[in-house]
């Protein structure tokens, strides 16, 4: 590393640089983000668009004492670079590096853990009403994404911040033009002029005379929202009680400081609205950002090219493929996402039914509620959500949905541990948080063509079901091309030992369990289904077997072993039980087969889980 960057290890480095090297720094950011996230995968578009914001915010104020919540936290690599985490981004979002979002336990400017979107104005309020209580002077700044606006969360604390007298900025980085028209010099000119304390006490004693006479305060009203040439969202956010200013361009130095140094002598809430480009500086990001949002290793001079043999199918594109041919069967089919059109497999879906497709934004609590009401109409709602995002929406699940007992499919993605992204995208706890839930049914495929067998023995039933999949591929398993469901409720005995040892299995598992069974001489059954269990099938092993071993790659506190228990108590039966799951901490992210590996979940770790709780 040459240049400016290799001299900066903080922040306070960054401030005592001339403000015209800014630019060149600005650029040197944005080639350390592109070389590494080339070498390590990550996110890269949006990283890419933030470098000028996350110069000037540095730049500016006084971090971090005064705080940064970031959100979505995927933006947050500049971040890391400029807050002594440089030399450490070779090990991105690898076992034991740095994590690819904020954590608190990383850096003292990491302020906030944003994994899930959408929480920085409220976490943001939460920090600067506990520094007015302490009495202490510092800034809260939330920088917010456009998509991440979509929640009705930020809504919420919007409506708070807007009565609240504190040192609350809220930035805007609105990097997909869809709110505000091109920025241009007359709009950096009336956003260093609005963000200025003259203009703010000015517009403040205006307000004073001329409430006395109505129409003229009207007019005046009118004008200032016509200067700003954003009359929509000027107005929205005024009405939150926020002073609104912008919309400025977000890679414009010479615009974003000056508009930063004059907020921070402002009083009160402050609404920043700048407009950036996702990939902006490396053009093939810039072209397709979607393309470049999260790549995996490629060549910077070449760009992401297909791989030389194609790629094994993964679970995301079953589920796609399903849905199509549901839909095409099926035309009572409407797909429902949360912003998850690409992550999902919803793309194919999108184009052959454009009029069956629903992306409501990053907005899980509405996504359910509306699935629910379609629901109600004689709609048959497919909701494609990641395990981790459905969390978010647990109350809609219980009292909108399963609570009048609707007819909905979950396709749960990213289910179990994700690898890079870590704890905040782990889908650890859907099978505990969905199997309390009255009239809910839960199924679990072992490989790619029980995925869609399941899926659709999971759209067959009257009421909701969740049908839950990991990220990537499976064993890949051959994919059957008909709709044919799977019976509902039914386990599948998958191999008969003569040990006296039985291995219940949930999910993709089986196949590690399997490889076990051979060497325990083990009987193994595929369950399929956490809810309903099978009894009679649980009840026949039980019959025959001494001990039992539950594996699933969830938590195990309240997951699958734990309906197992609970079944075989309600039976009167004792039997000896190993409980094999995710423990109760939170995963690192990092290698997935690693993870599972060191979790004790593969081939291995049951053979030596097993002899360790019976010795041969």
């Amino acid at each position: 590393m040459t240049g400016l960057l290799q001299a900066i290890d903080s922040p306070e480095d960054l401030r005592k640089l001339p403000r015209h090297d800014l630019h060149r720094l600005a650029d040197e950011v944005r080639q350390c983000v592109l070389d590494n996230v080339s070498k390590t995968g990550g996110h890269l578009s949006s990283n890419l668009g933030t470098v000028e914001l996350t110069v000037a915010l540095h730049y500016v104020f006084n971090t971090p004492q005064d705080r940064i919540v970031w959100d979505v936290g995927h933006q947050t690599y500049p971040h890391k670079i400029l807050t002594g985490r440089r030399g450490r981004m070779p090990t991105l979002r690898q076992l034991g590096g740095l994590s690819g979002f904020p954590r608190r336990d990383e850096s003292d400017y990491d302020t906030f853990g944003v994994g899930h979107s959408s929480t920085s104005i409220s976490a943001a309020l939460g920090m600067a009403l506990a520094s007015r209580q302490k009495g202490e002077d510092r800034h809260a700044i939330a920088v917010i994404g456009d998509g991440a606006m979509t929640a009705g969360m930020a809504f919420e604390a919007l409506n708070h911040a807007g009565v609240e007298d504190c040192k609350l900025l809220v930035i805007l980085n609105d990097n997909d033009m869809s709110i505000s028209p091109p920025v241009g010099a007359l709009n950096r000119y009336l956003a260093q002029l609005m963000s200025g304390r003259f203009y703010a006490a000015a517009k403040e004693g205006a307000k004073q005379v001329l409430k006395a006479a109505p129409p003229l305060f009207e007019l005046a009203k009118r004008f200032e929202e016509h200067a700003k040439g954003m009359v929509v969202p000027a107005t929205l956010f005024e009405k939150f009680g926020f002073n609104y200013i912008g919309p400025i361009d977000g890679h414009d130095l010479d615009s974003l400081i000056p508009t930063l140094e004059n907020i921070k002598h402002l009083e009160g809430p402050q609404f920043l609205h700048v407009v950036t480009k996702k990939g902006q500086g490396y053009k093939l990001a810039e072209a397709d950002p979607v393309k470049y949002h999260g790549p995996g290793k490629f060549d910077p001079a070449v760009g992401i090219v297909p791989p030389a043999t194609p790629p094994q199918t993964t679970f995301t594109q079953v589920f796609g493929q399903w849905l199509c041919d549901m839909a095409a069967q099926d035309e009572r089919l409407v797909g429902i996402t949360p912003a998850m059109r690409e992550g999902s497999g919803m793309v194919e879906f999108h184009k052959r039914f454009p009029e069956r497709y629903y992306d409501v934004g990053i907005a899980e609590q509405h996504a359910v509620t509306l699935a629910a009401g379609m629901a109600c109409e004689g709609v048959k709602p497919v909701v494609a959500i990641y395990s981790t995002f459905l969390q978010r929406a647990y109350d809609q699940l219980i009292h909108d949905v399963a609570l009048q007992n609707l007819p909905v499919v979950f396709a749960l993605d990213r289910a179990g541990l994700v690898g890079a992204d870590g704890a905040t995208h782990a889908g650890a706890y859907d099978i505990a948080f969905i199997r309390c839930i009255p009239n809910m049914a839960l199924a679990c495929p072992a490989d790619e063509g029980e995925c869609r067998q399941l899926l659709s023995a999971a759209y067959a039933q009257n009421h909701p079901v969740a049908v839950r999949y990991p990220r990537g591929a499976g064993v890949g398993a051959a994919v059957p091309e008909d709709l044919q469901a799977l019976p509902y409720g039914k386990a599948q005995l998958r191999r008969q030992g003569g040990s006296g040892l039985a291995l219940l299995v949930f999910g993709p598992l089986l196949y590690p369990a399997l490889q076990a069974a051979e060497k325990l001489d083990a009987t193994v059954v595929n369950m399929r289904w956490v809810k309903p269990l099978d009894a009679q099938t649980l009840r026949d092993v039980a019959q025959t077997h001494a001990r039992l071993v539950t594996v699933e790659d969830s938590c195990v506190m309240g997951g699958a072993g734990s309906a197992v228990t609970e079944a075989l108590q309600g039976m009167a039966m004792t039997r000896e039980l190993l409980q094999l799951g995710l423990p109760d901490v939170f995963i690192e992210h990092g290698d997935p087969v690693k993870l599972l590996s060191m979790q004790g979940l593969d081939a291995e770790g049951i053979e030596r889980a097993v002899l360790q709780r019976w010795p041969a």
